[in-house]
C-alpha cells in the first residue's frame, strides 16, 4: 500500500491549481489517447486518465473510484492538467445562475400556453 503523501510527493496542493470543486468535471484531452502516456504516468495518474477517457468524471467520482482522499485526487488532477492530458470544466457559480423567481415565471408562462 502506498501512502497518499507518497503519491503526491508530499504536496497538499498543486502550484497552478485552482480550487477544484467536488462537482467539477474532468475531461480527457485528445492527446491523452497516445499510449505512451500510460507507460510514463504513475498508476494513479493512468487510472484517472483511463476513467476520463471513457466519459467525463467529477472530482468526487474519481476520488471514490480510486478510493483516495479528495486532496490527493486534486493534486493528481492538477498534474494531468499541467501535462495537458485533461481539462477541468468548473460548475457555474451560484451568482451566475438564473433567479428562481424568473424560472417560476417561465414555467407558469409555459403552463398558460
Amino acid at each position: 500500500m502506498v501512502r497518499p503523501y507518497a503519491m503526491t510527493r508530499g504536496r497538499t496542493s498543486h502550484a497552478a491549481q485552482h480550487r477544484l470543486d467536488l462537482i467539477a468535471l474532468v475531461v480527457a484531452e485528445p492527446a491523452a489517447d497516445d499510449p505512451v502516456w500510460d507507460m510514463t504516468l504513475s498508476p494513479e495518474h493512468a487510472h484517472i486518465l483511463g476513467l476520463c477517457r471513457e466519459r467525463p468524471q467529477s472530482v468526487a467520482e474519481l476520488a471514490a473510484e480510486l478510493d483516495l482522499p479528495i486532496g490527493v485526487v486534486r493534486v493528481l488532477i492538477g498534474d494531468l492538467v499541467d501535462e495537458e492530458l485533461v481539462h477541468v470544466t468548473r460548475p457555474v457559480p451560484p451568482a451566475e445562475l438564473p433567479d428562481e423567481s424568473i424560472l417560476r415565471e417561465v414555467i407558469d408562462g409555459l403552463r398558460a400556453l
